[in-house]
């Protein structure tokens, strides 16, 4: 549990970028790889809901090898300063020839899951400080997968006042995209855009009340089961809270884009669905995203 001295802390410091985003709007902030966020916050594979899809395809052994690439890139780009940069290059250049012995080799031992041998004296750069502290301080997030022919990526709204939201997109392969919004509206036009990329939301339709038996037993009617089976892009999307959140499912096909809305988990009524227009679909996500 946070202390109230951090929590005080936490308050200013969300206050202060309020202010910023009011004068600037929103902006991108930056681009991180999922083995520099590894290098840079480790614990953060654990504890955070964003996934790192590239270090799940990879062995210990070459963890290691991109962890080394990826501290290189991160010195590099003057995301973080490094005091003993020399003792790290010393590093660098043994897991240089480390990583072509084992390949020459075909060595696949796991010999660890960070760069070893120096302790970092590292120090980050605002922005990059910024970023991995608000995915880390919300108490409320929107996660949302987005499936397609292409495979999964995923987008991550993290609510921490109603002029303060950090938006996190995650691609397949492992690149985390940071914007800083500043409004609800401005945070749901992003996770829009990300369930109906190819923008065919065009009107609202009636709505249809589903028991969970329905869908279990896929006895959605034929528009539904239509859009269900013909989706281009199927959107995962829930609300992450102390309390389970309500689960919006949309399906965008080639003309239309339909909801399935489930206001509790588990619930035996509160299923809605129904195709939907843009605003419409603009507010459904602007609600689930709004501090309660």
């Amino acid at each position: 549990m946070q202390s109230p001295e951090i929590d005080m802390e936490l308050q200013e410091f969300r206050g202060i970028l309020a202010e910023a985003l009011a004068e600037g709007g929103t902006q991108p902030l930056l681009r991180l790889t999922d083995e520099e966020i590894a290098i840079l916050d480790p614990d953060s594979l654990t504890e955070c809901v964003a996934p790192t899809p590239r270090l799940a395809t990879l062995s210990g052994q070459e963890r290691e090898w991109v962890y080394a690439t990826a501290l290189r890139s991160l010195v590099s780009r003057e995301a973080v300063e490094v005091a003993n940069v020399d003792e790290l290059d010393a590093v660098l250049r043994a897991s240089a020839a480390q990583s072509a012995a084992g390949e020459a080799s075909g060595d696949g031992t796991d010999s660890g899951s960070t760069p070893s041998g120096v302790d970092l004296d590292m120090r980050i750069t605002p922005e990059v400080s910024l970023a991995l502290t608000l995915r880390r301080t919300a108490t409320r997030a929107l996660a949302v997968e987005q499936h397609t022919s292409s495979g999964l990526t995923h987008l991550l709204v993290y609510v921490h006042a109603e002029d303060l939201y950090l938006v996190e997109r995650v691609t397949s392969g492992g690149l985390h995209m940071f914007t800083l919004a500043g409004s609800a509206k401005d945070a749901a036009d992003m996770a829009l855009l990300f369930v109906d990329p190819f923008e065919v939301a065009d009107k609202d339709g009636p709505v249809q009340q589903l028991t969970p038996e329905q869908i279990s037993q896929e006895n959605v009617g034929r528009a539904l089961s239509n859009a269900i089976n013909n989706a281009l892009v199927v959107g995962q999307t829930v609300v992450l809270a102390d309390a389970p959140g309500p689960l919006l499912t949309t399906y965008a096909t080639e003309k239309a884009l339909w909801t399935v809305y489930v206001a509790k988990p588990n619930a035996a009524s509160g299923i809605e669905a129904r195709p939907v227009g843009k605003n419409t679909l603009r507010k459904m996500i602007t609600k689930l995203i709004s501090p309660s």
